[in-house]
């Protein structure tokens, strides 16, 4: 892809495909990792979406994680219905601690210069960007996509970027709908033996209870 001879830099990136970059733990995925994504795609004009669950994730030490190869059916199961949206094993195949500068480094190789990525995260994980991995080498790399959710204070853009100049044109706001749902509410619920139906789609909850996740006491 990409343009002929003599186009202009606008009509350049207009040619190339954007690809939504939405990584997470996804332990279990639920709807509102769903309706995100699926905002994203339409607001942003993506034609894929990828769903890249994290191998060992760095910002939750200690935690107790589902197992890589469970969370990976669970994320297959989740959006298996959506066309737009893809599995990426890209994380979970990889050793070593799941670092986003690492995560598009990779995908980058694999993908093509003709890709424009575009990194998903919650509003939470933006205002934590001065203290991430290499946090450039990830601007460098992609546009950032920062949701809203309602239960988290919008981030500072200004204050922001006077930490990380870097930021300044490169972090895009999205007014998701507001689905606040949390992977680890559903954990407690799971484990009090509360419903969690229309949180995660049928097939999770039915991989779910037939997996026995997410059952002992540590999950309260």
């Amino acid at each position: 892809m990409g343009g002929s001879p003599g186009v202009g830099p606008a009509c350049a990136v207009s040619a190339m495909e954007r690809i939504g970059v939405f990584g997470g733990t996804f332990d279990p995925p639920h709807y509102g990792h769903l309706a995100t994504a699926e905002e994203a795609g339409d607001r942003l004009d993506l034609g894929r979406v990828l769903f890249v669950p994290t191998g060992i994730p760095p910002h939750k030490p200690g935690e107790p994680i589902t197992p890589a190869p469970l969370r990976v059916r669970m994320v297959e199961l989740a959006i298996a219905d959506n066309p737009r949206f893809v599995l990426s094993r890209a994380d979970v195949d990889r050793p070593g601690p799941s670092y986003t500068a690492d995560l598009l480094a990779q995908l980058r190789a694999e993908l093509g210069a003709t890709t424009a990525l575009y990194f998903i995260c919650g509003m939470d994980m933006l205002a934590t960007l001065p203290t991430w991995y290499a946090p450039e080498r990830v601007l460098a790399q992609c546009q950032l996509v920062a949701v809203t959710r309602p239960s988290t204070p919008p981030v500072d853009l200004a204050a922001l970027e006077r930490v990380l100049p870097m930021a300044r044109g490169r972090v895009t706001i999205l007014h998701a709908p507001g689905l606040d749902i949390s992977g680890r509410d559903i954990r407690a619920r799971i484990a009090e033996g509360r419903t969690i139906r229309y949180l995660v789609p049928p097939g999770v909850a039915e991989f779910v209870a037939a997996a026995g996740l997410y059952r002992g006491p540590h999950h309260r």
